[in-house]
């Protein structure tokens, strides 16, 4: 009886041990480019939010002209331009007289910052019996966020 009480308490084998970290190492190199890929979506939201302010002035310039012609940046309650952007976003412009915005991330294809490469999110709006429609990234809009899959 003594005998059995010794084996049970030896605790795991070199293989046992082995194979635990084994499993642990295949996880961790599947995890960290998915966790990578998931903060770099993260960052490029703040170039996404960026735009937000200058779709409500371009939406509000549409709504009070009635056209968006007329509808340009600093002007008829579109913020100016940024040209010198904070944190992720390095601009942010309105096209005159289409009211397209383009937002453009940190960063170039040589010297990527956190992740980002100068991605480009641009929206388009079409203003149709008294509404304003907006035209997210897709194929027809070259936005450079979706090849990088971030927007």
């Amino acid at each position: 009886m003594k005998n059995t009480i010794q084996k049970a308490q030896q605790g795991f084998t070199l293989i046992e041990l082995m194979i635990v970290v084994a499993i642990i190492g295949i996880l961790a190199s599947v995890a960290l480019p998915a966790y990578n890929t998931y903060t770099t979506k993260a960052r490029f939201t703040e170039v996404i939010m960026a735009t937000s302010p200058y779709k409500l002035g371009v939406e509000l310039c549409a709504q009070t002209l009635g056209s968006l012609t007329g509808c340009a940046n600093a002007t008829n309650g579109i913020p100016a331009n940024i040209t010198a952007g904070t944190g992720m976003v390095k601009s942010v412009t309105v096209t005159t007289d289409t009211g397209v915005i383009t937002a453009t991330a940190v960063g170039s294809s040589t010297t990527p910052v956190n992740g980002l490469k100068g991605e480009t999110y641009i929206m388009t709006p079409t203003f149709s019996a008294g509404k304003v429609t907006w035209v997210a990234p897709d194929t027809a809009v070259p936005s450079t966020c979706i090849a990088a899959a971030l927007c």
